[in-house]
């Protein structure tokens, strides 16, 4: 579930732009990794000006200003086309970067392995208030360690996921905040009908690019998180371009232009993977048939000589991708507006605006009856 948070939140990061803007980043992987790669580095005091001790939070934001920088670069020359040649641009940019990573002899010792955080954090890191003890708790401990908050003892693992989340919700309603603006509102313009948002006078490359720094900056903060939890990041698991493959079948299974819906995405495909997993630790199909249908049944032939169970092995070990993949197609097929979108075509629009109106609408009956309850009583 931590992964799924931090994940969760590249993916709506990549939503952000791609979604509400029509543009797809298809080197999205690029501001992950970049997040990821500024956090570790700083707590190996190999970057300048900032020491080992500086506080993870500070590494956060200086990892999403570089990335910043990075997207206002990769836009200025990305945004002068459209379409598929966007996408192909960003994804040409995103692999110039992973193979220059994955060559650079600074960032570790063994670049393809990429580095990992030293003896200088074995108490993970702080996510807080810089400076304030009692309003800090740390990520990223290792495993088997109890950490108490608030008179309570939890598990590292578990004051990661309470951490890690309220930084995802933070990140997730400023975003918000950033849609239902103004500017959000020319995003969408822009995604509708670009031509008509410069007619009536909106520079859309000025706001295609500043979308695209602040999707960069999220980006950045779910890779410093995943690198601040994992302790160490690799060019294959933060700048290669299937990381941003990923965001994208969170966001097509969640819904386009949604926003929360890659992080209930993400989950659907986590969920899936788990269950047709080899182990299905969190009670897969795999286990669960080998333990319920007994040594009898499963040594039972179906075809020819081969088993009830080879035949299940055959079928489920091992092969959840290829079933993630089947499921993915069928969304793009028949649910295209992915899980939340399609949620919100059938209530009439976002779960907040409809609750929010039924509230109103049973406030306004209520207070109509109490007025009839009170003209009859006179």
């Amino acid at each position: 579930m931590t992964a799924v948070l931090y994940f969760g939140l590249f993916a709506m990061s990549f939503d952000f732009v791609s979604g509400y803007t029509g543009y797809l980043s298809f080197g999205h992987a690029a501001f992950y990794g970049t997040g990821a790669y500024t956090v570790i580095l700083v707590a190996n005091g190999a970057v300048p000006l900032l020491g080992p001790g500086t506080p993870f939070v500070v590494s956060l934001l200086v990892a999403g200003v570089l990335a910043v920088l990075l997207a206002l670069v990769v836009g200025l020359v990305s945004f002068r086309l459209s379409g598929v040649y966007f996408a192909m641009i960003t994804l040409g940019f995103a692999q110039v970067l992973y193979v220059f990573i994955r060559g650079w002899d600074y960032v570790a010792s063994n670049p393809r392995d990429g580095p990992s955080v030293g003896p200088t954090h074995p108490e993970g890191f702080q996510i807080g208030v810089p400076g304030v003890d009692q309003l800090n708790v740390a990520i990223g401990v290792l495993a088997g360690e109890e950490v108490t908050v608030l008179g309570h003892t939890l598990s590292g693992t578990a004051v990661s996921y309470y951490a890690i989340g309220a930084v995802v919700l933070l990140c997730y309603f400023a975003m918000q905040r950033i849609i239902h603006s103004p500017f959000g509102r020319v995003m969408v313009a822009i995604r509708e009908n670009e031509e008509r948002a410069v007619a009536i006078g909106y520079d859309t490359y000025r706001y295609k690019l500043a979308a695209f720094a602040v999707s960069g900056f999220f980006a950045a903060i779910a890779g410093g998180l995943f690198a601040g939890f994992r302790r160490s990041a690799s060019p294959e698991n933060s700048f290669y371009f299937l990381t941003t493959g990923d965001a994208l079948l969170a966001s097509i299974i969640g819904g386009f232009g949604t926003l929360a819906g890659p992080l209930f995405g993400r989950l659907f495909d986590e969920t899936v993977r788990e269950f047709l997993s080899k182990s299905g630790q969190g009670g897969g199909l795999l286990p669960y048939l080998r333990a319920g249908l007994g040594e009898e049944t499963l040594a039972t032939p179906v075809v020819g000589d081969t088993s009830l169970g080879v035949l299940i092995d055959t079928l489920l070990n091992g092969h959840a991708s290829l079933y993630v993949g089947i499921v993915f197609v069928l969304f793009v097929l028949y649910v295209p507006d992915g899980l939340l979108g399609t949620v919100r075509q059938r209530v009439g629009g976002t779960l907040a605006e409809v609750s929010a109106a039924r509230f109103r609408d049973a406030a306004s009956e209520s207070e109509t009856s109490d007025d009839a309850t009170g003209g009859d009583e006179q």
